[in-house]
């Protein structure tokens, strides 16, 4: 597990202010409009699929292929731009699977573009999450397969945008480490309280 911070020189070849504040205004208007497109597409066909096309195949790849799109945009593009992080899982030579991170330094992304991308990166897999339910309790057992495949993927990149975001998975393990620790020490500052 590898974590590359950009801390001399701009990340990806961008350049980037060191001065500037973080804006209020959307910075990447495209970047955040297909953040959002593929995944409310993908959601409303599988919604309207009948209405759309009676035919399971015909919706089944519209789905899919939205899902790869939005995955491919979120992963490559819009990570990048809108809160400057990315991940990938590479292979070594060896066959073993590890974890890459990047993150910009010093953050210069706007708070808008910030709050669209964390914004759609939780609310949709949820959504998802819940249709899984639905297929399954409504007996739609053929899209049960196209939910999943589609949780699965918006949860990927909800995974490895948390682990960038708080730096793999010893960070993650600290951080729970400390939110237990604060917590227990709550407890006993109020019993201490109490007596």
């Amino acid at each position: 597990m590898q974590r590359q911070d950009s801390q001399d020189a701009p990340l990806f070849g961008e350049d980037f202010d060191q001065s500037r504040p973080r804006s209020s205004r959307i910075k990447h208007p495209l970047a955040s409009f297909f953040h959002l497109f593929f995944r409310t597409s993908a959601i409303l066909i599988y919604l309207l699929c009948d209405v759309i096309s009676s035919r399971f195949i015909v919706s089944m790849v519209a789905i899919i292929l939205l899902l790869s799109c939005d995955f491919w945009t979120v992963k490559n593009v819009s990570g990048r731009l809108l809160v400057g992080l990315r991940w990938w899982n590479q292979v070594d030579k060896d066959g073993g699977n590890h974890w890459v991170f990047e993150s910009r330094k010093p953050n210069t992304t706007s708070s808008a573009d910030s709050r669209i991308f964390w914004l759609g990166l939780i609310v949709f897999p949820i959504i998802w999450f819940i249709m899984v339910f639905s297929a399954i309790f409504s007996l739609k057992i053929k899209w049960l397969v196209i939910v999943i495949m589609a949780m699965i993927l918006q949860w990927a990149n909800l995974y490895g945008y948390i682990r960038c975001k708080v730096g793999g998975e010893s960070s993650l393990r600290s951080m729970a480490k400390k939110y237990i620790g604060v917590q227990i020490l709550k407890q006993a500052m109020k019993k201490g309280e109490g007596q």
